[in-house]
C-alpha cells in the first residue's frame, strides 16, 4: 500500500501502549509519522520503532490535527479526556479502555463482526473489547451457525498484566520475597498474590460484581450481536504474569455435534485447536503468539447439550494490541 497514515499511541509507555508499537512495526502497517503520547511523569523516555528510539510526549500538550488515527490504550479516564478533542481534530480513534459507549464506538473483533465497521460516521471511533471479550468472542463467533446458544458461563483466570506494569513488578517482587524467606508486602494488591488466586479483580459493586465482569458480560453481547444471550462470568486474578486462561460452558438448545465443533475451530481463523487429550497453557503456548488456544473440547459430564472449553491467549498481545491493529488494518482500507 502506498499511502501512508500519521499514527498516535496514547500510553506509549504502557504493557500494551508499547505492544501495539511492536506490532504496528512488525506488521507493517504503513505509519507516516509516529507519535508516541504519554502523561507527563512519562514524557521524555522513549520507545524502539524501525531501529530508532521515538520520544515519548505529553499527551496534554499534543496537537492531534498532526494524525489521522490514534490508539487510546490508557486508563478510561484518558480516554474521556482526549477521546473527542481528537474526533474534533478530524482522527479516527481505536479506544482499548472501554470508556466509550457501545452506540458512540461499536466493540470489534475482526474474526467476529468485522461488519459493524461499514457505514460508521466519520471520523471513525470504536472499541477494542476487553482482552478476555476478544478471546471468547474468536472462539464463540465460528460456533454462532451451528449451535443455538443459550447460556455462556465463564471462570475467566487473568493475568496481572492486565493491570499495567506496577502489578506484574509486585508479582515478582513478592515471588523473590517468598524464595527468599524475606517478609511479604502487599502494596498493589490488597493481599498476597504470589503462589496465591484471588477472588475478585477489582472492587465489587453492591450485587458482588466487579467492572471487569460487567464489561465482560456487555461487550460479549456486543461482538457476538447477542443482546440477550445469558453470560455468568467469575474473574480470578492468576499469579501469572502474561497470559489469560478460561473455563469456559456453553448451555445450548440441544445435543452438541462435537466432531462439528472440532471442525468449525479447527478451519478458523485466529485459533489453535489442540488435539484431544492435551491442552494448552498460556506460559507454554499462548504468550507471544497471535491465536487463542483451544483444548479440552467435551460434553457436559451427564449433559451432551452442554458444551465445555478450555481456552487460553496472551492478553496483552492478542487480545489487546493485536487485535486493534486488525481493527485499524480494516479501517484505511475502507473508512480513512
Amino acid at each position: 500500500m502506498s499511502q501512508s497514515f500519521d499514527i498516535a499511541v496514547v500510553g506509549a509507555t504502557g504493557t500494551v501502549g508499547e505492544t501495539i508499537v511492536h506490532i504496528l512495526e512488525e506488521r507493517d502497517f504503513p505509519v507516516g509519522e509516529l507519535h508516541l503520547l504519554a502523561s507527563l511523569e512519562s514524557a521524555g523516555s522513549s520507545v524502539p520503532y524501525r531501529g530508532k528510539n521515538v520520544r515519548v510526549r505529553e499527551v496534554d500538550a499534543f496537537d492531534f490535527t498532526q494524525v489521522r488515527m490514534v490508539f487510546f490504550a490508557a486508563g478510561p479516564a484518558v480516554t474521556l479526556s482526549f477521546a473527542d478533542k481528537a474526533r474534533a481534530a478530524g482522527c479516527a480513534v481505536i479506544d482499548l479502555s472501554g470508556a466509550l459507549a457501545q452506540a458512540q464506538a461499536p466493540q470489534v473483533v475482526p474474526e467476529a463482526n468485522a461488519q459493524k465497521l461499514q457505514g460508521l460516521p466519520k471520523p471513525v471511533q470504536v472499541s477494542s473489547p476487553s482482552p478476555s471479550a476478544t478471546a471468547l468472542a474468536v472462539v464463540l463467533a465460528p460456533l454462532r451457525g451451528l449451535l443455538d446458544i443459550q447460556r455462556v458461563n465463564v471462570t475467566a483466570c487473568l493475568a496481572v498484566s492486565a493491570q499495567g506494569r506496577e502489578a506484574v513488578s509486585e508479582l515478582a517482587r513478592q515471588t523473590a520475597e517468598l524464595l527468599n524467606l524475606r517478609p511479604l508486602e502487599s502494596t498493589f494488591f490488597d493481599r498476597q498474590m504470589a503462589f496465591n488466586l484471588l477472588a475478585q479483580v477489582g472492587k465489587p459493586d453492591a450485587q458482588g460484581h466487579v467492572p471487569l465482569e460487567k464489561r465482560l458480560v456487555r461487550e460479549l453481547r456486543d461482538v457476538l450481536g447477542m443482546p440477550g444471550l445469558k453470560v455468568s462470568v467469575t474473574c480470578v486474578q492468576a499469579p501469572v504474569f502474561f497470559g489469560d486462561s478460561f473455563s469456559v460452558s456453553v448451555q445450548l438448545a440441544g445435543p452438541v455435534d462435537l466432531d462439528a465443533v472440532n471442525a468449525l475451530l479447527e478451519a478458523a481463523d485466529s485459533i489453535e485447536l489442540v488435539e484431544a487429550g492435551d491442552y494448552p497453557t498460556a506460559v507454554g503456548d499462548a504468550v507471544g503468539q497471535d491465536v487463542v488456544y483451544v483444548g479440552r473440547v467435551r460434553h457436559g459430564v451427564d449433559d451432551t447439550s452442554e458444551l465445555n472449553l478450555w481456552l487460553t491467549s496472551d492478553n496483552v498481545r492478542k487480545g489487546a494490541a493485536l487485535n486493534a491493529v486488525q481493527v485499524a488494518e480494516l479501517l484505511i482500507k475502507d473508512q480513512l
